[in-house]
């Protein structure tokens, strides 16, 4: 998908009705995860496409449902924010984090998933909702 044409509805509606099937899952988190190709901060385009994944973390990978595919993620450095409010106000809140966090930071972006994990304060669609954003740096 891509900003301009954001398919994360979609793709939740699709996982959620499904997660149940998952075996060993870890705890009840969810995990909205982002492949984004190099640069894709650098030289925002909203028009540039990435893969969104929603998942869960799971023990081991031996019982993994038909038609879902493992991802594993590579350890390394996190930044992690804490968000609280509605995706569909979080615009602000991530160019924060690109603009002016990351370069006063002493880090870079490191090119590895970003996700945001979803737990138990997570509520989809309230603006009390909080979740935790994770930005891979070094």
């Amino acid at each position: 998908m891509s900003c301009a044409q954001n398919l994360t509805f979609e793709l939740w509606s699709s996982f959620m009705p499904r997660r149940k099937e998952i075996a060993n899952t870890v705890g009840t988190d969810l995990y909205s995860l982002q492949i984004y190709p190099e640069g894709f901060h650098a030289d925002f385009n909203p028009m540039v496409e990435f893969e969104k994944w929603a998942a869960v973390e799971v023990a081991d990978l031996s019982a993994i449902p038909e038609g879902m595919e493992v991802l594993e993620l590579p350890a390394g450095l996190y930044a992690v924010f804490i968000y609280k409010g509605t995706p569909e106000n979080a615009g602000s809140f991530f160019n924060y984090i690109f603009s002016q966090w990351l370069p006063a930071s002493g880090y870079v972006l490191d090119n590895r998933p970003h996700f945001e994990l979803l737990g138990e304060k997570y509520s989809h669609g309230d603006p009390a909702s909080v979740e935790e954003v994770w930005v891979p740096v070094k």
